[in-house]
This record gives C-alpha cells, sequence and structure tokens, in this order.
C-alpha cells in the first residue's frame, strides 16, 4: 500500500475545509492516515469482524417477538349452556372455561402458554421485553465511558459481548416470570455497550473518506441478525422457547474468544490515553508495510484527565457539546420508539407474525444500502429530518380506520415508516460520530443510543396496549413522537465532509470557526 493514495486524499479533503479549519487540522488523523493509509483489507477484515457482533446483538433485540409471544388457540368443545360461545376468532379465552379450548401448538413454545399468562395484565406479559431494554438503559449508563477512559474499545467489546452470552444461556433455564426478566434485565445490561463498542472501533481503524461506509457494516450485520430470528424461531416452531435462547447464546460465546485474540485495539484511543508504544504496534500490526519512521510520530493528546465518568461531565459542562448531546439524543429517543416498537407491535396486525418479522427485517437490508451508497452524499440534518417525518406519517396512517385504501396498504405504510425509522438510526450514529471528538466519541455515542433504548423501554407496553384496538394507540403515539423528536435536527451542524477532531479543544475550535463564519453568536 502506497503512501500516495493517502496524501492526495488528505489534500482532497483540505480543499473542501473551509481556509480557517485547514489551519487547525487534526495532525493525529492525517498521521494515521499516513501510517496505515484511507483504506486497506487489513482494516476491511477488522472492521467485518468487530462489525459482526451486531449480528448477535440484533438477536437478543428481538427475540421476545417470538419467545414471548402470545400463541393461537382453538375449541375443543362448545360450552353447554351456550353452544356457539367458543370462536377462537371472536371469543375471549379468559372468559371461557379451560376445558373449552386449548392451544394450536405445546404449551412450552411459548413464555405465555407456558407459565399461563394469557389472561394476566399486559403490565406482566410486557415486563420481560420492558426489563431487557431497561437492563440496556441502566447498563449504558454505568458502563458508557469504559470505553473512552480504563478499557478502550476493545476489552469493553469483548466483555459485552461474553456477558450477554452467559446470560442468555441462563435465561434458557427460567422457572417462572420473574427471574425471567430478571435475566432479560442482565442481559440488556450486559449487551448495552456493544454496537457502540463496534462502531466506534471500526470507524476509528479508517481515514475520514470511507469512515461512513465502514459504520454501515454493523448495520448489515444488525439486519441479518434480525434475519436469523424469524428462521429460526420457523424451524423450532414446535420445540420450546427456551431452544431459541441455547442457540443463541452458544455462537456468541465463540465469537467472544475470537474477538480477545483478533481484533485489534484502537490506536486513535491509545495514542489519545497517551499509550504510543501500543498505538504504533497496533498500527504495524493492521499495516506491516509501514516504512515511516515513528520518532517523528506526533499528536495532540486531551489535555484533560478522563477517569469513568468526566467524559459525560465534559460533555455537559461545555455548551457546544451539551447542545448538540441534547439534541441527537432527543432524536434518538423517538427513533428508538418507532425502531424497537413496531416489530413487538406487529401482533396487532392481521398479518403473519413469521411474515410480517420476515418483512420488517428486510427492509433494514435497503435502509442499509442507502446508508452505505449514499451517506457521503447525503446532508446529515435534511435527511435526518426527511426519514423522521416520513416514518411518522406513515406511522399514523397504518392504522387509520375506515379509509379503504390506508386498509389495504396497512403493512405496506408500516414497512416504509419501519424503513425510515431504519435508515434514520444509521444515519444518526454516523452524525454523531462525526459531531463529537474522539475522546469523548465514544461516551456521546453511547449515551444516544441510551435515549433510544429508552424508547424502546416504553415501546412494549404501547404495543400491549396497542393490540385491543388494532394498533392504533402503539402506531399512533409511534408517529406523533418520532415525528416531532426529529425536528431537533435542525438545532445541529452539518458535518458533511468534514474531518474528525481528536480532543475537545480542537472541536470547539472549529465550532467557534464555523459560527464567526456564518455570523452566529
Amino acid at each position: 500500500m502506497g503512501d500516495s493514495t493517502p496524501l492526495l486524499l488528505e489534500s482532497n479533503s483540505a480543499e473542501s475545509e473551509p481556509p480557517l479549519l485547514q489551519k487547525h487540522t487534526p495532525s493525529l488523523d492525517s498521521t494515521i492516515e499516513l501510517c496505515i493509509g484511507d483504506f486497506g483489507w487489513a482494516q476491511f477484515l477488522q472492521a467485518i469482524l468487530v462489525s459482526f457482533s451486531w449480528f448477535f446483538d440484533a438477536q437478543q433485540t428481538f427475540i421476545t417477538v417470538f419467545t414471548d409471544a402470545e400463541p393461537t388457540w382453538h375449541c375443543t368443545q362448545p360450552i353447554a349452556d351456550h353452544p356457539s360461545s367458543c370462536n377462537s376468532s371472536f371469543s375471549n379465552v379468559c372468559q371461557l372455561p379451560n376445558s373449552s379450548w386449548a392451544w394450536d401448538l405445546p404449551k412450552h413454545t411459548s413464555v405465555i402458554s407456558e407459565w399461563a399468562l394469557e389472561c394476566s395484565r399486559s403490565v406482566v406479559t410486557g415486563l420481560p421485553a420492558s426489563s431487557f431494554f431497561m437492563g440496556c438503559l441502566i447498563g449504558g449508563l454505568v458502563l458508557a465511558t469504559l470505553a473512552d477512559s480504563s478499557l478502550g474499545r476493545k476489552k469493553m467489546l469483548f466483555l459485552s459481548c461474553l456477558a450477554m452470552s452467559f446470560t442468555t444461556l441462563l435465561t434458557a433455564f427460567s422457572s417462572n416470570i420473574w427471574i425471567y426478566s430478571l435475566l432479560r434485565f442482565l442481559t440488556g445490561f450486559g449487551r448495552a455497550t456493544i454496537g457502540t463498542s463496534a462502531l466506534v472501533l471500526s470507524t476509528e481503524l479508517v481515514g475520514k473518506r470511507w469512515r461512513g461506509q465502514v459504520g454501515v457494516i454493523g448495520f448489515f450485520c444488525f439486519t441479518l441478525g434480525f434475519l436469523s430470528l424469524p428462521a429460526i424461531a420457523y424451524t423450532h416452531q414446535s420445540h420450546s422457547w427456551r431452544t431459541l435462547y441455547f442457540w443463541t447464546s452458544i455462537p456468541t460465546l465463540f465469537y467472544s474468544i475470537l474477538v480477545y485474540f483478533l481484533v485489534q485495539e484502537s490506536p486513535r484511543w491509545l495514542f489519545v490515553r497517551g499509550r504510543k508504544e501500543d498505538a504504533i504496534s497496533t498500527l504495524k500490526c493492521i499495516s506491516p508495510s509501514i516504512t515511516m519512521s515513528f520518532s517523528t510520530l506526533s499528536f495532540e493528546q486531551e489535555s484533560w484527565n478522563v477517569d469513568l465518568y468526566s467524559a459525560i461531565g465534559v460533555l455537559v459542562k461545555r455548551k457546544w457539546a451539551f447542545r448538540r448531546l441534547s439534541a441527537v439524543m432527543g432524536i434518538g429517543f423517538g427513533i428508538g420508539m418507532v425502531y424497537y416498537g413496531m416489530p413487538l407491535a406487529l401482533g396487532s396486525l392481521n398479518f403473519n407474525l413469521y411474515l410480517s418479522v420476515t418483512l420488517n427485517a428486510l427492509s433494514e437490508l435497503p435502509a442499509s444500502l442507502v446508508a452505505f451508497f449514499l451517506i457521503g452524499k447525503l446532508n446529515r440534518r435534511s435527511t435526518l429530518l426527511v426519514f423522521t417525518i416520513l416514518s411518522g406519517v406513515c406511522s399514523i396512517l397504518s392504522v387509520l380506520k375506515g379509509i379503504n385504501p390506508w386498509t389495504e396498504l396497512q403493512i405496506g405504510l408500516e414497512l416504509v415508516s419501519f424503513f425510515s425509522a431504519c435508515s434514520a438510526f444509521n444515519v444518526l450514529l454516523i452524525f454523531t460520530i462525526e459531531l463529537f471528538p474522539t475522546c469523548v466519541r465514544n461516551s456521546a455515542l453511547s449515551m444516544v443510543r441510551q435515549a433510544v433504548v429508552l424508547g424502546g423501554v416504553f415501546s412494549p407496553m404501547l404495543a400491549a396496549a396497542g393490540r385491543a384496538n388494532g394498533g392504533v394507540l402503539s402506531y399512533g403515539v409511534f408517529g406523533v413522537v418520532v415525528g416531532v423528536c426529529g425536528l431537533f435536527a435542525v438545532c445541529l451542524p452539518e458535518t458533511r465532509g468534514r474531518g474528525i477532531c481528536d480532543t475537545m479543544d480542537e472541536e470547539e475550535h472549529k465550532e467557534t470557526v464555523y459560527c464567526n463564519a456564518v455570523g452566529v453568536v
């Protein structure tokens, strides 16, 4: 890999920056691009391996769509006093004698049927899914800055995958709904930083020209993981729901071992932490052909001491950082309610569950393709606005009653809404990476993902409540929230084509220059 390519890329990228910013180009960014090139096979293979963690993450995120689904049932005999009162299409099973009906499949196929929860309140039946998202929320808050401070990106990814695999395996041995919900909480707590660590680690291994495309690899892997669920569930539909947890936990355990032995730590994080020798060693592992002299390697180390929560503290104290963080978290909350809520609410629509989940998973694929091929050409702010508003409008229209064209296109509108939410989610993650410097990037991205998960905490309850009215409550709320939250994008600066910074001072300097250039006080 020659040195001329990265030098040419640096030259071209510099032309797109304002003159004042060219004088403050991050030395670390340009130096790493000079060392390992803009993009190569070593970075590609590392990005694939790291991003594959999203595959297992997706499985645990949506697995309750099948394990906690309410099974279909049939009448076994008419009631003596009311021969025609038992009808599996219209009757309320809770008002029928136990001897007059039976499940279509064995009891152990679902949590609902095995533990006789068919007549329980929606709060109880939605508790496992809500517990998972609550675990994600708390785990993200507790572990948010470990990847920026003591552990780093690689160790955080390894430990998160390992914790998720063990708790998932234990979930298969749950004896009641309360232990099951507790283990789902622990699974969510353990996996809280997987997506963040994987996305940051993979994108910090390449130059800015390919950063967006590399980040999208994780989105593809998440889609594949989501798609694997209906396939696994369909082939095991007569088996116990515990089988799904078992067969999704074992591969995750083996993957964790691969991460520990094969993945390299981010050289950017090592430099920012002052571990220059380790960073140089990592660069040589990624690109053994490096011939430049490292004695002249220069970088700007962060001036403040990064401890467990200082990263979040700095984000809050600096006005420009707090403004950006608040805006992207607001957008994330709205996207999360739709992104996690729509698959959970599919049971309220009159469609086959396996087919509808498959279609929703497939709709993530074009969303990832849009991000992969167009992320370099799309303005971040306007793209977020378009996708969030489109998602909100289609979500509301998908459950309108009494309008025949909309009723016939219900599943189509739901898919467009979910596709738009997925696209907005992908753009938001890339946007967040570009908005914050290396020293706090993982923490900022973690906070955004927690906002997304917070939206997911409310989704199971809304999904359960929407089953009684054909999804009007759930999909209606989803649409309003995502449309309103998407408006926060107007508060953010555009980042397309701009280089990323490594310290808070560099980013603040860039913010000041841009504000002065457009006349903002």
